[in-house]
């Protein structure tokens, strides 16, 4: 419990985000609780840096109360113990950082012995064993909270910068308060990378099953940042591990008002609950293997495949974009038009290929034109032939070229016979797009060596609920079981999604929470986000998505935290600032960190940190080195740059 709310169990998966205000500033920390209470954020977190800082909260807690408002306040700890146990006086949890709490972390390199390593956790014993007391006698509820960026230097000396050091970070600290006898804990292990944090809490999950522990889990990715972006990266990271069953609490951290962080939390929660049945009497499904590797990342193995000289796809090459069209094949010259003005858009972020849609026979001789006329920007079109009637496929009628490819369902639900694509695949020299209704149909394909090639993709399910991420990795095993490596594609559609919806903010985290798991398990050739209406945005998605799973990187790469009490600047139009000045800058990672509880651990995947040292100045960084410190935040962004320049990663932009 963590006052009057119930985490793990039963319970649903609840959702949680943090004020932005000046702790010390207490009726604009109460009114922003307020906010974030009526937008139905259930468990709010409130910064308490200082011992000052975490007196304040006692006021905070009696004007929330006193406003009508029972959800539960939570104080968040870092460097300062004296500050918790002022805190877990006035809220319902305490969370602790076990690298920034009576820990040491200067980024030393040097060789424990083992009576040093156990003196280091006498050391830890002792510092931390009275909050533990004080939370016990009290009877408040504790998050043991690991950051991928605040490992101590004794973990990082031992373990490194892994997801087995952040876990073994947390066991150290559950150990202590177990000795104590105190298990009102609530575990996490952040990172802003998602595929970092996905190994770490399910590495969590197995470490916590060896001990004979069950912990709830509270879930998010550090550093989001902002937008779209955020969201993606978010939906990636949390989704991959609700699908699987991990997570019972969830923040999504933005570079934005607090308040707009519920809504997104409140999203992922509700697709995870509705594949969910919290009953006892249900009986525990039994899992098929999925041939995934939970703790490292490993790409599937498949071959590849050319389209002309532009275009491969799978071995080693990045996953490649489709979009669909959804203007008429009629209308030749609207098409070409969305297509050139989508690739003009994107530059670095350019479509492979389109999906095309005909529904008759004879829309089937309008396609060689409009490939003529695309030939020069456009690699690869795919012809949808799903609504075509029949009989009706003619290899004459299909422009012959290996620029172009067939997807067709081949398990006889809309083409009576899956001969007939494999056929006209086979007469035009066109690729086939197998449409699978489910894994097992993958036995049709096997030893057909005499097509041309093959991609394979599921077809959108008639279930009236279907995991279909939990399907495109079956399919990833089944397709290792028969020694078959032909690429898969991904789809996002609305026939795929949990729960569908007409708004755009649904459906981000709707794509994301398919595609992005997937490609952090290596899984995945093409990506494609038909669940969007408009071309353009499919594409914008699709290339978020690779961005956020860090498995196509076509732009600046942000690192950005949410902001809290304790950052010294404003944030978010900070971030804005450096963005519209940076964001050309392909395959370079900024980190812009409000203050340094946080930031030079963080920026462990950053190439450059805008980091606030003190108030009005900002120290920048390279990597982990900090190289300038106490630059007037005027001066800072421009200063920025010219840093990026002197490492040879500026180009000017066009």
């Amino acid at each position: 419990m963590v006052g009057n709310v119930g985490v793990g169990g039963d319970n649903p998966i609840r959702v949680q985000s943090m004020t932005t205000t000046l702790t010390d500033d207490v009726d604009a920390t109460v009114r922003q609780s307020i906010q974030l209470a009526e937008a139905g954020c259930e468990i709010i977190r409130i910064t308490a840096p200082t011992t000052k800082a975490a007196r304040c909260l006692a006021d905070i807690h009696k004007k929330f109360r006193a406003a009508g408002f029972e959800n539960p306040l939570v104080a968040d700890i870092h460097f300062a113990p004296k500050a918790a146990m002022e805190a877990v006086k006035h809220v319902d949890k305490v969370r602790i950082n076990p690298g920034n709490y009576a820990d040491r972390k200067k980024f030393a390199v040097r060789e424990y012995s083992d009576n040093e390593y156990d003196s280091e956790l006498q050391r830890l014993y002792d510092a931390f064993s009275p909050i533990v007391l004080e939370c016990k006698n009290r009877g408040k509820a504790m998050r043991i909270g690991t950051n991928h960026g605040s490992l101590s230097d004794r973990i990082m000396n031992h373990f490194g910068d892994t997801p087995e050091g952040m876990v073994q970070s947390a066991l150290e600290f559950i150990r202590i308060a177990e000795s104590h006898d105190f298990r009102d804990i609530i575990l996490s292990m952040k990172a802003s990378n998602p595929k970092v944090m996905i190994a770490a809490y399910r590495l969590a999950v197995a470490r916590m099953r060896e001990h004979g522990m069950n912990y709830p889990l509270h879930l998010g990715v550090t550093e989001a940042g902002g937008g779209e972006d955020g969201r993606v990266k978010s939906a990636i990271g949390i989704g991959s591990l609700l699908y699987d069953g991990i997570g019972d609490t969830i923040r999504v951290s933005l570079t934005e008002d607090p308040v707009h962080e519920v809504p997104v939390g409140q999203e992922l929660a509700s697709r995870a609950m509705s594949l969910w049945s919290p009953s006892k009497d249900t009986p525990p499904t039994s899992l098929p293997e999925d041939g995934i590797h939970p703790y490292e990342f490993t790409r599937r193995e498949a071959k590849e495949v050319s389209f002309g000289e532009n275009l491969t796809v799978g071995g080693t090459q990045p996953p490649a974009v489709l979009v669909r069209t959804r203007l008429p094949l009629t209308d030749e010259q609207a098409i070409i038009r969305e297509v050139c003005g989508i690739q003009t858009r994107f530059k670095d972020a350019k479509i492979e290929g389109l999906i095309v849609t005909p529904t008759t026979s004879d829309e089937l001789v309008q396609l060689a034109p409009l490939g003529e006329a695309l030939h020069t920007v456009l690699p690869l079109i795919v012809i949808d032939g799903s609504q075509i009637p029949a009989g009706e496929l003619k290899p004459s009628l299909l422009p012959s070229d290996i620029r172009w490819g067939i997807l067709a369902p081949i398990s006889g639900k809309k083409i009576e016979s899956a001969n007939e694509a494999i056929s006209a695949c086979i007469a035009s020299g066109s690729t086939l797009f197998a449409e699978l209704a489910e894994p097992e149909d993958l036995s049709i394909l096997q030893n057909r060596d005499d097509l041309p090639s093959t991609i394979l993709t599921l077809a959108p399910s008639d279930r009236e609920i279907s995991h279909r991420l939990g399907a495109y990795r079956k399919l990833s095993h089944a397709c290792k079981q028969a020694g078959i490596r032909h690429p898969i594609w991904i789809r996002s559609t609305d026939e795929n999604s949990i729960l569908p919806s007409d708004y755009t903010s649904a459906r981000i985290v709707e794509a994301s929470m398919l595609a992005g798991p997937l490609l952090c398990d290596g899984v995945g050739d093409l990506l494609s986000c038909e669940i969007f209406p408009d071309a353009a945005m499919g594409t914008a998605m699709a290339f978020n998505i690779l961005q956020g799973s860090r498995t196509r990187i076509t732009r600046t790469e942000y690192v950005a935290c949410p902001s809290c009490g304790r950052t010294l600047f404003d944030l978010q139009s900070t971030t804005a600032k450096i963005r519209e000045k940076t964001d050309h800058l392909k395959g370079v990672t900024i980190a812009v960190m409000g203050c340094i509880v946080n930031g030079p651990g963080e920026m462990a995947d950053a190439d450059f940190g805008y980091v606030g040292g003190a108030p009005g100045k900002i120290n920048l960084y390279v990597g982990k080195e900090c190289v300038e410190i106490g630059i007037p935040q005027k001066k800072a962004v421009d200063r920025l740059i010219d840093l990026i320049r002197s490492h040879g990663k500026w180009v000017d932009p066009s």
